[in-house]
């Protein structure tokens, strides 16, 4: 029986082989299972950025990047190190926030994680309510408008007006808010959880991440880095401690809520009455650990200083001592799907009889989980050629590889030309592109792609799509499988399907490598405009008139 099941899987592979042009590498099912098999197995210990788990995963890369025949793209050999900082709290001083003569306990009514940069801290300070603290007039967001907060805490409601904008660009003006805040001169942020945002993240769930570390990697000035260094505090809080907040004010809690309940409802600012003084007392230690990158340099002298960027994460959520029974985050699908992946399209582009126009870079990075961290150092230390760029980004995370999909999604493909790109591409596969089929998710904003994204580089992120039984098989991995210790080795892995994902990413990679023209966001796209000012713009593209 199991050598008519192994002659019948040679047969399909051999078949989907044999729909390929003659000069385009083979993609092998056995190759992507034994990545997986290998980052995946328990004996990694859930691949943790900084543990040594996740450094013999870094080895495997580089070694993989060695036998290809592919050139150390790091500052060290294979290797991008990087330095991070990791705070917790000190366990005989309790993190409070005191409103109005009234201590609240972290983890309780209140919610903030340990510091880095201040490793003993007290902020006392004036508050005022900001509405939703957004300060983009340009996309009809002016709350700061007539409202002093130099040296003083604002209070702001978590996400934004619901039915003004797209939930792409709600997420980056979401992460924007500690910056909009120290622009104006605020000093600390208190975020105050709509209805809405507790009916997806219930306070328990957000509360819990009081006792978890905080990383940060540390810059070239020694520094913990923050998007927003002169904020020098944040934190949540939600009922008494949020009733506090607004006690003796013009519009007490409930009116606030009620307002911001209203569709596309902005409550205005106010001062309030009650001086609030944050305290926490954190440890801080640093921690190692690099991306990995190995580079494929172009052949064509005017193009090889344009990099096309491969990424995926290598790491995971590691190992929790607390958990009964299984306690390995072994992250088969999330990530080391995605780095079979990079690992395959790295070696059909190595074994490959052309060499890629453009330099094509492979990156494996670190710290993913712990908010995008490997990649965001990446992005802002491009390790390219002298006098160099990142032309574009293609970013594989946890593609579903359970099924045989026959559609993709490409996150991010309706800001750039990387989505026609993708279409040209994996046309050649006889797979189509679907629109984002979770709008409402922000996916474009929370991969390591966005890391790039922010530095003006259009990126884009490649995903097994929903047509068919896709739907089904994705979502149920979502709400049954992702970030739990089952999604290991025992999940019905489809090795076809994975070579066949592999090979859609190759040919998207190539096509950029090879094209005349790199990359270039639309005119008139909110991300272009707003992180690549003055980058070439291709003419945004007609949309079908509605009958």
């Amino acid at each position: 029986m199991r050598f008519k099941l192994f002659a019948a899987a040679l047969l399909a592979a051999a078949s989907s082989l044999a729909a390929q042009p003659a000069d385009e590498p083979a993609f092998s099912p056995d190759q992507m299972r034994a990545h997986v098999e290998f980052l995946a197995d328990d004996l990694l210990e859930g691949r943790d950025a900084g543990t040594r788990g996740y450094d013999i995963a870094a080895l495997y890369v580089a070694s993989r990047f060695d036998a290809l025949g592919l050139k150390a793209a790091g500052s060290k050999g294979w290797y991008q190190p990087i330095e991070f900082a990791r705070a917790k709290f000190r366990k005989d001083a309790p993190a409070t926030i005191t409103i109005g003569g009234t201590a609240f306990q972290n983890g309780v009514d209140v919610m903030m994680t340990a510091n880095s940069r201040e490793a003993d801290q007290i902020v006392e300070a004036p508050a005022v309510f900001v509405g939703y603290g957004l300060d983009s007039p340009a996309h009809g967001f002016d709350d700061y408008s007539g409202i002093d907060v130099r040296g003083k805490i604002v209070v702001l409601l978590s996400g934004v007006p619901e039915g003004r904008t797209s939930s792409e660009i709600a997420a980056h003006l979401s992460s924007e808010k500690a910056r909009m805040a120290e622009r104006r001169g605020a000093i600390g942020v208190i975020t105050v959880p709509t209805r809405a945002f507790l009916a997806t993240t219930p306070w328990k769930r957000l509360a819990g991440y009081s006792g978890s570390s905080r990383y940060v990697w540390i810059g070239t000035d020694g520094k913990p880095w923050s998007p927003a260094p002169d904020i020098r505090a944040t934190a949540y809080a939600h009922g008494p401690a949020a009733e506090a907040l607004f006690a003796g004010a013009r519009m007490n809690l409930k009116r606030v809520l009620d307002a911001a309940a209203r569709k596309r409802a902005m409550p205005r600012g106010f001062a309030l009455k009650a001086p609030v003084r944050i305290e926490r007392h954190s440890v801080v230690e640093t921690i190692a650990s690099s991306n990995v990158l190995g580079m494929i340099p172009g052949s064509d002298p005017a193009l090889a200083r344009e990099v096309v960027m491969i990424t995926a994460h290598l790491d995971h959520d590691g190992v929790d001592p607390r958990l009964e029974g299984d306690k390995v985050y072994n992250g088969a699908m999330d990530n080391a799907a995605g780095i079979a992946t990079m690992l395959e399209v790295a070696r059909a582009f190595a074994e490959g009889k052309a060499r890629p126009k453009r330099t094509v870079v492979f990156a494996a990075v670190t710290a993913e989980e712990d908010g995008l961290l490997g990649s965001q150092y990446l992005a802002k230390h491009p390790l390219v050629p002298a006098g160099g760029r990142v032309a574009g980004v293609v970013n594989l995370d946890m593609p579903v590889l359970t099924y045989d999909f026959s559609d993709v999604i490409a996150f991010g493909g309706e800001h750039s030309t990387l989505g026609p790109i993708a279409d040209r591409a994996v046309a050649k596969a006889g797979i189509r592109v679907s629109p984002d089929p979770m709008p409402e998710q922000g996916i474009f904003t929370r991969s390591d792609h966005y890391s790039f994204v922010v530095e003006g580089v259009p990126s884009i992120m490649l995903a097994t799509g929903f047509a068919g039984e896709g739907r089904e098989k994705f979502m149920g991995f979502l709400t049954k499988t992702y970030h739990r210790p089952n999604d290991d080795l025992t999940q019905p892995f489809n090795w076809q399907a994975g070579a066949k994902f592999a090979r859609i990413n190759y040919l998207i990679a190539r096509e950029i490598a090879d094209g005349a023209d790199a990359p270039r966001w639309y005119a008139g796209d909110f991300f272009g405009d707003t992180f690549a000012k003055g980058a070439p713009r291709a003419p945004a593209p007609t949309k079908p008139k509605v009958k």
